[in-house]
């Protein structure tokens, strides 16, 4: 079987449910489908988001690094005008990367617009979390830490710094990053109330973090302990900063970045024009979006396809999108999960044991698959293609047996359907979800390469998987004719670049598998 080429140079990397889906593994897959082409991937762009969005590929864990770090023919990585960048979170991912001899400086375009974010937002980020549970008394946002949040705000308050404030001259930078930490100081202080020993606390918090965090460099010795030592920049006084030092290690960091700071708009347009493929890797997933998603439990940017166009700076155009899920859903934070697993079912049990972030190492909920979710996100987000993964989770194993569910709609306490999300959180909270139950299966399908290979019952699990997602996407809408469907161009069995199976039935193919 022939998959059917991609419509587009343009390809979107994005994710249909709440993130974690497997986004990073996408990337090295397509460019070994496009290797010998006359289109072959010469450019990875991360689109938006910033050290909050891990993904993993070929084994590596990467936060602000593009996934085409393991596609050593692509001969570009670019971060893109809608990231927020921390320039000693770059150094600290990319000298062990280099180490270990992947070449990541020779291929590494930082776009000139992309947004510097620093110490004072992280500090902010813990802030925000204190005064959200202590002074407003409600959950925890279950923020990563990293800045995110507060680097965008400073972007809409029209106080960014971005890189190209690196090619500037160190008193501009300086006075720049003055004017930051000083806004940031009387906030934390002022605003969020941090009382001073909490204030103290989080530069012990964030070294702990950024050292569990970077164990692997330390253990390689690339870097000393004392790299990650956050107490340095702490101030004599309460809620005052060691400036001077703050200044230094950003300016280091930042100018010796100098050589890959440039236009990453024209090096797209170039390599489009040249007839080569650019992948646009997305952080988050749909469900996150900062106005798509249900606040507080959103990130802070855009995080579906539009923002492809506006991260790399150049026209809307075609593009071929790719959704990206889970055969099984999972959430952090607080969110309202309403496929949640009870967490004494054995399959909870078992996919808990897999399920951790990548960039904060926080335990995800579990629970089953929402096509509803993920058919939203196709009808309002677009897609062409889908790849589903860890698929091989499911199949049973000690005491987990019995019957999988899919969610196909919601339904409130009078028994009315929605086929659709409700935009109206406050509405969304109050229905359950209604399932549609499919046998499971015992045999072990990790080493299963063909779609035919896999056990009748995991056949027909994918096919209802999908035959769900699209009836939740063309409720009360003409569907599309047959070659126009989005196919499942990729099922994930295994964590392994191996473990994929390329050869999944044509979606029309499907849905008569699924209808029996």
């Amino acid at each position: 079987m022939s998959l059917p080429a991609f419509r587009s140079q343009l390809i979107a990397d994005v994710g249909i449910s709440l993130g974690d889906e497997g986004k990073g593994r996408l990337i090295p897959e397509v460019a070994n489908e496009l290797r010998g082409t006359r289109a072959p991937v010469s450019v990875v762009l991360k689109v938006n988001g910033g050290a909050n969005s891990g993904h993993t590929a070929g084994g590596i864990k990467l936060n602000l690094l593009p996934a085409g770090v393991v596609v050593r023919d692509a001969a570009h990585l670019c971060i893109g005008s809608g990231v927020v960048a921390d320039p000693r979170k770059i150094w600290w991912e990319t000298r062990p990367l280099e180490q270990k001899g992947h070449a990541v400086l020779s291929r590494l375009l930082i776009d000139e617009r992309a947004m510097v974010s620093d110490l004072t937002h992280r500090l902010l980020d813990l802030a925000w979390e204190d005064y959200r549970t202590h002074v407003l008394a409600e959950e925890p946002r279950g923020s990563t830490g990293r800045g995110i949040t507060p680097a965008y705000l400073d972007e809409v308050g029209q106080w960014q710094i971005t890189y190209s404030d690196f090619l500037a001259g160190p008193n501009y930078f300086a006075r720049k990053l003055a004017q930051r930490a000083d806004r940031a100081l009387r906030t934390i202080q002022h605003v969020c109330r941090v009382s001073p020993e909490t204030f103290a606390g989080f530069f012990d918090k964030l070294g702990a973090a950024e050292l569990r965090a970077n164990a692997e460099a330390v253990e390689l010795g690339v870097f000393g302990p004392e790299e990650f030592d956050f107490t340095r920049f702490r101030g004599a006084d309460p809620f005052t900063l060691n400036l001077e030092a703050v200044t230094a290690a950003y300016w280091q960091a930042g100018t010796a970045l100098a050589p890959n700071i440039g236009e990453v708009r024209e090096l797209i347009l170039r390599e489009l024009q040249a007839g080569r493929t650019i992948i646009g890797e997305f952080g988050q997933a749909y469900w996150l979006d900062k106005r798509h998603g249900y606040s507080p439990n959103v990130t802070a940017s855009h995080t579906s396809t539009p923002e492809f166009f506006e991260s790399a700076g150049i026209p809307v155009q075609r593009i071929h999108t790719f959704g990206v899920a889970k055969a099984y859903d999972t959430k952090v934070g607080t969110h309202t999960f309403l496929t949640r697993m009870d967490d004494a079912h054995p399959l909870a049990a078992k996919l808990k044991l897999l399920e951790f972030g990548t960039s904060t190492g926080r335990q995800r909920m579990v629970g089953w698959f929402d096509a509803v979710e993920k058919g939203d996100a196709l009808r309002y987000g677009g897609g062409q293609d889908l790849m589903i993964n860890k698929a091989d989770a499911l199949t049973f194993a000690g005491a987990w047996h019995g019957d999988l569910q899919i969610c196909t709609a919601y339904e409130d306490a009078g028994g009315r359907r929605y086929a659709h999300v409700p935009r109206n959180e406050a509405v969304r909270r109050t229905l359950r979800p209604v399932y549609s139950l499919h046998p499971g299966w015992a045999e072990d399908i990790s080493t299963v390469r063909r779609f035919a290979d896999l056990p009748p019952n995991a056949r027909r699990y994918v096919a209802a998987m999908m035959k769900s997602t699209l009836d939740v996407a063309y409720a009360g809408a003409a569907w599309p004719a047959a070659a126009d469907l989005p196919n499942l161009r990729y099922l994930g069995v295994g964590p392994e670049p191996s473990q994929i199976i390329k050869d999944v039935p044509a979606t029309p193919d499907l849905i008569r598998l699924a209808q029996g």
